[in-house]
């Protein structure tokens, strides 16, 4: 160190902080860093200057206003270099959104914080102020109209800068990349209106907190016409930067160097000139005001910026905006290092904190992505009126509880208990669209060739029983419109592609011989079926019976299937009683494709044959693992902050132990079979049924689980996990992201997906595991394993988050050479169980089994398929190119196509692009590789109804 930044350093440590001292040595420290990057040119000067301050220093004892400025005069020559760099000010507030408080709190934070802020205003006209959240705005509509006039006057003025591009600050890992979407659709459409914004200046997305990047986040931003990025968390590298998607758009990003909730300090100048000679722009951004609980800027902040702006040796001072310091940026774009990949990971607890606010996400999105497609099918088709206004009001629920407090869970109880209450309003509103959307189009297929209710009597209460059934699953209730012994009902895909799976309908005060069921397709062909349990359940006044049914039903579309009695055949009596006691042995399910063992005495699953090649999918001989199993983890509180950092295991107990044995259903007649066991441990009771479906590569794990676990700083945090050993050298895994997938490296941690992740088989052309599920996102791929993060039991800031009954399931699949479409059609199929629907026998105008949108070529995944926001008719239709292919994608309507258009994720159309052929019922679409994009199309005759 040269001598005189030693002694700099040494009068920085000793010297009271009074405003001289503080000035002037903040500007001596600032010229220092000007010399630096200057090698050393401004060395010499500076020595004398601070040895000279020393000199009176040690004489006086106190840095005084006159020595102060007469070192400010020595360095006069510097004075022209200071004030050639800029610091451009922008203040802010940080408002969580139900952070460590409810509701009603953060609309007062809101409201508290846009008071003082218009209040400086009025004090200080060059002040200027920047916010974010669409939501907070709307709180201000809502709740303060008259305070939104003057926000609008001042954003007029251009004093007030909206950087609101996304309706909250979301977490960017865990929402599916239809739900980022719409964070962007929803925002540009509310804010535009209400704030009277030009469209186009909604190109800046604020993400101050959020807790890690997927890799397609520029994408995304790029196709809401965003061009810049500002974030502080997920990356220790570059701070000024283009962020290049796997498709080549790009943002520009700044990562913020200090912190987002920064004050205005004398020293904040020290890190200008280093910044500036890097980038080679001659302006720095100082993003400050107290936030978090919101405040904003204080008084303080503004008069010690204008009061900087004229000492002589330092940076030119002013307020500024964030969209003035990211114009700047324009001029040096192509200078700017260029970065790819996933800007990732922190705080990798909360991809398993709050487990239930993250099954209300999935579940969530689930349900509007199918509200969205049937409504659009059934206005296309029936009287049916989209119900536009709903389903935009449930998205919002959604996107709220996306908010990175909210969704990773490092929320209170106040969090948790509005969050779940936002989920019940979107579930009743997708269900509702999603039923009556189906019972429209039900309505108008033609069933009238079934008699049901010909062995009927006036008598019957059939219809309308079951009425809320398997709405505690958050599924559309199976409630019974037919009669008789001839039972119709009707099977709807919201997939884009055919499937062929066992699925579960329920017939309700059927007064038939269970014996004799026959149950068969729209061609009168039987089909395999199988009666779940023992016959016949209760329920509200009426009673049941479950039964499967291997189906087959095409893409976007449904398929009619007939249950009535049959002749029955006369059994061969079985004998009363057996002559000879077996020895019990292990429990095997297999099917043609898997065959899965399961040791006898503690139900593990020990191993799992992928029967085309004989080989063993799971076990390590170099282990003492060599089975999958559920576990219970007891992590170390090695860190505070347990909602957001997982601890090191500290203990590891395998759970499969004093395993109950409740059910057994097998044998080869059984289109499903099943395992079920019962785990005690602990304080907590882990209930788990395994079932294999006949044609299937997938065993499925249903689990209901009564956790009283909880942790505290003494004993740790319980984490219940399930794990698997893989018998294959796996030196890479595979996980589904918003809008894609990712491979990435074996590591020791907790990492996010969508719904599943696979350990890819080194061996080519071997299959590899892979695990699925419905509601939970944290996964860790490492040491030749799978692991999936259940429940955990974090302590703060909620103490006890976890406590009462979780359902959820998984499953584990053997895939060999699988396309990353295949695995993402996957995961949605898992995630979008077929719906059942109980018919009725009428004539009509629909035939039996339809489509009413298929993708006949290409590597494109489907993610919305919906009507336009505007009211027009029309349908939208978003997909991503998932395999890095340019190519071209055809996709089949269910008439005659009068107009194709690209259009963003606004709906507007994309200018300049002819990329879509239109062939009767057809568009071919030329496909960029990893893009997403969005079609606007307009069928021939269309009388669409929209709310």
């Amino acid at each position: 160190m040269r001598k005189f930044e030693s002694v700099l350093a040494d009068m920085n440590k000793t010297q009271p902080k009074h405003y001289w001292s503080e000035r002037i040595l903040s500007e001596l420290g600032y010229a220092a860093k000007l010399s630096e990057i200057h090698n050393g040119k401004f060395d010499g000067l500076l020595t004398e200057a601070v040895n000279d301050l020393a000199d009176e220093v040690e004489k006086q004892g106190v840095i005084t206003k006159e020595i102060a400025l007469e070192t400010e005069i020595r360095l006069t020559e510097l004075s022209a270099e200071a004030k050639r760099y800029r610091m451009l000010c922008a203040g802010h507030a940080h408002i969580d959104m139900n952070w460590m408080w409810g509701w009603d709190e953060t609309v007062s934070i809101t409201l508290d914080t846009f008071r003082t802020v218009l209040e400086l205003m009025r004090r200080y006209p060059d002040f200027r102020f920047s916010q974010s959240q669409a939501v907070i705005y709307k709180i201000v509509d809502d709740h303060a109209p008259e305070m939104l006039e003057e926000i609008k006057s001042r954003i007029k003025e251009g004093r007030w800068e909206v950087t609101a591009s996304h309706w909250v600050e979301a977490d960017k890992n865990m929402p599916n990349g239809e739900s980022l979407s719409r964070h962007l659709l929803y925002t540009k459409r509310y804010l535009s209106e209400l704030l009277e914004l030009d469209p186009a200046s909604f190109d800046l997305d604020f993400e101050p907190d959020t807790f890690g990047h997927s890799i397609n986040v520029p994408e995304i931003l790029t196709d809401g016409g965003v061009k810049y990025y500002y974030h502080c968390r997920g990356d220790e590298g570059h701070q000024l930067y283009r962020w290049i998607a796997p498709s080549g758009r790009a943002v520009t990003a700044y990562r913020e160097p200090v912190w987002y909730n920064g004050e205005i300090t004398p020293q904040m100048a020290w890190y200008v000139p280093e910044f500036c000679d890097r980038h080679g722009i001659d302006t720095m951004l100082r993003v400050y005001g107290v936030g978090d609980h919101g405040g904003g800027p204080t008084r303080r902040d503004i008069e010690r910026i204008m009061d900087m702006s004229n000492w002589p040796i330092y940076p030119t001072v002013a307020f500024g905006t964030f969209r003035e310091f990211f114009r700047l940026t324009d001029s040096i774009i192509n200078r700017l290092p260029e970065v790819t990949g996933e800007r990732n990971f922190v705080f990798t607890g909360c991809y398993t904190s709050q487990s239930r606010i993250k099954m209300a996400n999935r579940l969530g999105e689930a349900a509007l992505n199918e509200a969205e497609a049937f409504g659009t099918f059934a206005a296309l088709k029936t009287d049916f009126t989209y119900r536009n206004t709903v389903l935009s009001e449930a998205w919002k629920n959604v996107l709220f509880n996306q908010f990175h407090d909210i969704l990773p869970g490092s929320g209170v109880v106040a969090t948790r208990e509005h969050a779940m209450g936002l989920f019940q309003n979107t579930i009743a509103s997708a269900n509702s669209v999603r039923k009556l959307a189906m019972q429209g189009i039900a309505d108008l297929i033609d069933t009238s060739g079934y008699h049901e209710g010909k062995n009927d009597s006036q008598d019957s209460t059939s219809a309308g029983a079951g009425v809320g059934f398997r709405a505690d699953c958050y599924r559309i209730s199976h409630v019974e419109r037919g009669s008789g012994k001839t039972r119709i009902f009707h099977l709807f895909n919201s997939a884009s592609f055919e499937r062929e799976e066992v699925t579960e309908i329920t017939i309700w005060d059927w007064q038939g011989d269970v014996e004799a069921i026959r149950v068969t397709d729209d061609q009168g062909e039987s089909v395999r079926y199988q009666v779940v349990g023992h016959g016949f359940h209760h329920y509200w006044g009426h009673h049941y019976l479950t039964v499967l049914v291997h189906a087959r039903v095409p893409g976007f579309g449904y398929g009619t299937y007939v249950l009535t009695e049959g002749d029955r055949k006369i059994p061969t009596p079985p004998y009363p009683d057996p002559r000879k006691e077996k020895p019990s042995g292990t429990y095997v399910l297999e099917n043609c494709k898997i065959r899965a063992l399961f040791d006898k005495h503690d139900a593990s699953l020990v191993s799992l044959i992928d029967k085309s090649t004989g080989r063993e999918m799971i076990g390590q001989s170099d282990s003492r693992s060599n089975a999958a199993l559920f576990r219970l983890i007891q992590e170390d509180t090695d860190k505070e902050m347990t909602a957001w950092y997982v601890g090191r295991y500290k203990n590891v107990n395998n759970l499969n132990e004093n395993v109950k044995i409740r059910n057994v259903t097998i044998g080869p007649d059984k289109i499903r079979q099943s395992l079920s066991y019962e785990i005690p441990f602990a304080n907590s009771v882990l209930k788990v049924t395994v079932s294999l479906d006949e044609e299937s590569h997938s065993l499925n794990f249903d689990l209901e689980c009564d956790w009283h676990e909880r942790g505290d700083p003494d004993n740790g945090i319980p984490q219940l996990g399930f794990h698997i050993p893989l018998a294959y050298e796996c030196n890479a895994f595979k996980y589904d992201v918003p809008y894609g997938v990712i491979e990435r490296t074996p590591l020791d941690m907790d990492v996010p997906a969508n719904s599943w992740a696979m350990g890819i088989n080194a061996e080519s052309g071997e299959a590899s595991v892979l695990l699925v599920s419905d509601s939970k996102y944290g996964f860790r791929g490492h040491d030749k394993s799978l692991n999936i993060s259940l429940i955990r039991s974090s302590y703060d800031p909620d103490p006890y988050p976890e406590l009462g009954i979780h359902r959820f399931r998984f499953a584990l699949c053997l895939l060999k050479d699988a396309s990353n479409q295949e695995l993402i059609e996957l995961g949605y199929r898992y995630n979008h169980p077929l719906n059942a629907l109980s018919g009725t026998s009428h004539l009509g105008v629909l035939p039996q089994r339809d489509s009413f949108f298929g993708v006949e070529e290409g590597t494109v995944s489907i993610t919305a398929l919906k009507m336009p926001e505007d009211g027009t008719t029309g349908i939208i239709i978003r997909y991503y190119e998932s395999e890095g292919k340019e190519g071209r994608a055809v996709f089949r309507l269910h008439g005659p196509i009068a107009k194709a258009e690209l259009v963003d994720v606004h709906e507007q159309p994309v200018l300049d692009v002819n990329r879509i052929q239109i062939s009767g019922n057809q568009m071919i679409v030329e496909v960029k590789p990893y893009e997403i994009a969005c079609i606007r199309v307009e069928l021939e005759g269309s009388e669409d109804q929209i709310e």
